[in-house]
C-alpha cells in the first residue's frame, strides 16, 4: 500500500501543482517511478527480516540444511523467490497510473523482468544486512540511513539531472536510479541504447550481492 499512498499524494495531489516534467505527466512519470520503490520494499524488507526470523528464531534453515542442499542453493532460492514476488508487486503502480492516461506499451511487458532483477539485487543485501545485525531494531537504522536516501535520489519524484552534480554522481551508483530509467523508458516507449548501461549496472550490482549474501550466511549457517 505505502507505494500507492505516494503515487496518490505525490501524482495526483502534488501533480496539481506541477503539470509536467519535460514532455511527461507528472502522474505517469511519478507513476512509473514508484514501481522502483515497491520493488525495494518488496525485496529488502522480507531480504533483512525474512532471513534474520528464519535464521535466529526459528531455525528454518538449519533444519533445510538437513537434507542435501548447501548453502548456496538455499540462498539463491530464497532470493530467487523474494525477487519474483517483488517483479510482480512492482507492477501495481503502474497498472494504478493507467486510468490516469498512461498509454500501454510493448515495453511494459519488460517491467516485471525489471522488477526481478532489481528485486534480486536488493533481496541478497537484505540478506548479507541480516547477518550482521544482532536485534531486529538494527533494521530501522539500515532504513534510514541507506534505504530512504537511495528511494529519494532515485528520480521517482524528480529528475536528478536538476539536483548538484555531486548528487548526480552519486546517483549513477544507485541501482535504484536505473531501475526508475529502464522502467520509465520502457513504459513511455523510450528504449534506447543508454538502457543497456543502466541493465548493466543492475545485473553487476545483483551478482556482487548474491555472492556477497551467500558467502555471508553460508559462515553464519555452516561452522
Amino acid at each position: 500500500m505505502q507505494p500507492i499512498v505516494y503515487l496518490f499524494a505525490f501524482g495526483v495531489g502534488f501533480g496539481s501543482l506541477v503539470s509536467h516534467v519535460g514532455h511527461v505527466a507528472y502522474i505517469k512519470y511519478v507513476g512509473t517511478g514508484m514501481v522502483a520503490s515497491a520493488v525495494l520494499f518488496a525485496s529488502a524488507f522480507p531480504g533483512m527480516f525474512n532471513t534474520f526470523i528464519r535464521w535466529r528464531y526459528q531455525k528454518i534453515y538449519d533444519a533445510m540444511l538437513a537434507a542435501p542442499v548447501d548453502t548456496e542453493e538455499l540462498v539463491t532460492a530464497e532470493i530467487l523467490w523474494t525477487s519474483l514476488c517483488a517483479g510482480t508487486y512492482g507492477t501495481a503502480p503502474l497498472l494504478l497510473v493507467l486510468p490516469f492516461g498512461l498509454n500501454p506499451t510493448a515495453g511494459m511487458l519488460l517491467v516485471p523482468a525489471i522488477g526481478f532483477l532489481t528485486g534480486f539485487g536488493f533481496a541478497a543485501l537484505g540478506t548479507a544486512i541480516a547477518t550482521v545485525t544482532t536485534t531486529l531494531d538494527n533494521f530501522n537504522y539500515i532504513t534510514s540511513a541507506l534505504l530512504t536516501p537511495l528511494f529519494l535520489l532515485a528520480g521517482t519524484f524528480f529528475p536528478v539531472s536538476a539536483l548538484p552534480s555531486g548528487v548526480r554522481l552519486a546517483a549513477q551508483f544507485n541501482p535504484l536510479f536505473h531501475c526508475v530509467q529502464l522502467v520509465r523508458d520502457a513504459s513511455l516507449g523510450n528504449l534506447g541504447a543508454a538502457d543497456l548501461g543502466h541493465t548493466a549496472v543492475l545485473l553487476i550490482f545483483a551478482a556482487l550481492m548474491w555472492r556477497l549474501a551467500v558467502s555471508q550466511l553460508g559462515k553464519r549457517l555452516i561452522d
